[in-house]
């Protein structure tokens, strides 16, 4: 499982953590429980009606992968807190803090506040993508993005980040010797030291699904699935993981801990699980997607945190909205919808029983 530090530098690793904590009320909807809308797909309905799921749905936050005009739009004057994105290839661009200007100038400040736009994502998966060019570009363009926030008075109000992968990590298991990737070692202090002084969160897209469809024989299906399970005990920190999606979180906070950052707050902003796949694409069915999104649903109800960080209530955003149609590559990527595109569920994991005024009449149908 790689390099393990010592049992005094691991004290003093631990000792280093600052657990922030935090209280919140569940006042109905689904606060700590957001989606991710994805627009890869030519039969997805328009976005006034996307708005009418969501709140149905009693989720009040969402994700998206541009600044499409007509879902920010739509989404005015609700109560949907919404996170953007730059593109990745507006990132050399964004070099320039002109531009960077220009770009909140255009794609934020004529929607906010009546869109409640609350977070900026520069690009998606960068330091994965293998473009080292691209790396390069990515807490410069940060920067002049949060600049251009604060010169229109906004950044109070939308914090700049990155959804990286969990690729990122060299070692994530036991989640205490979570540790970068050492060819990140040059970019990734800036990075934490942006979101230090920004007070913006590290966003982690993680699939405990990879892990297992990758290795079904030697990881438990009900400890991937939040099912009951014996779980696993992290032999430096005793902390006990009922399930993988929290260990993978520890092991992002133990890996900037080593850098010094350990106080920067880590949100899950992709996790999911396909209901259909290829025939390689081991526990990719509707019951395990189901389950784990049921699963996930029912721990964001009690505000829960990791076994590090027990008070600070864990956010997740669900990977995705609909099934996207036009999604490239292996048959899970065009399954991972807790919706079909007409609206009908693919699968209920417990959300819907909040929504059964606003999903069809054959929304209960499981689709295949």
């Amino acid at each position: 499982m790689g390099n393990h530090v010592s049992r005094i530098s691991m004290l003093h690793l631990l000792l280093g953590l600052f657990l922030t904590l935090s209280g919140f009320c569940f006042l109905g909807e689904v606060e700590s429980l957001g989606i991710n809308y994805g627009q890869v797909g030519n039969n997805l309905p328009p976005p006034d009606r996307v708005l009418d799921l969501l709140r149905s749905l009693k989720l009040t936050k969402a994700r998206i992968y541009d600044t499409n005009p007509q879902i920010l739009t739509a989404f005015a004057n609700s109560n949907i807190e919404l996170v953007v994105t730059v593109e990745n290839q507006m990132l050399p661009i964004l070099m320039d803090p002109n531009q960077a200007l220009q770009w909140v100038h255009t794609h934020i400040r004529p929607y906010f506040p009546a869109t409640r736009i609350t977070g900026i994502a520069i690009g998606n998966e960068v330091f994965t993508g293998g473009d080292t060019a691209l790396i390069s570009y990515l807490v410069p363009a940060m920067v002049n993005i949060h600049a251009a926030l604060v010169r229109f008075g906004l950044d109070r109000f939308i914090h700049v980040s990155t959804p990286s992968s969990l690729a990122v990590l060299q070692e994530s298991f036991p989640p205490s010797a979570g540790c970068f990737r050492p060819e990140l070692n040059r970019i990734m202090p800036q990075f934490l030291r942006f979101l230090a002084a920004t007070q913006a969160p590290f966003w982690i897209n993680a699939y405990p699904y990879f892990a297992y469809k990758d290795d079904p024989n030697s990881i438990s299906l009900d400890y991937v699935l939040f099912n009951p399970n014996s779980g696993v005990v992290d032999p430096y920190t005793k902390l006990h993981y009922d399930n993988m999606l929290y260990a993978q979180v520890d092991a992002v906070t133990f890996a900037m801990a080593r850098m010094g950052y350990g106080g920067i707050e880590v949100r899950v902003s992709e996790t999911g699980w396909p209901s259909r796949g290829d025939p390689d694409e081991i526990g990719s069915t509707v019951e395990n997607a189901a389950i784990y999104n049921g699963n996930v649903l029912r721990r964001q109800l009690k505000n829960e945190g990791t076994p590090l960080k027990p008070n600070r209530r864990l956010e997740v955003y669900v990977f995705a909205l609909f099934n996207e149609d036009m999604k490239p590559g292996p048959t899970s990527e065009r399954n991972y919808g807790l919706l079909q595109p007409d609206g009908t569920m693919v699968y209920n994991c417990g959300l819907f029983e909040l929504a059964s005024t606003s999903l069809t009449s054959n929304a209960t149908q499981v689709k295949s």
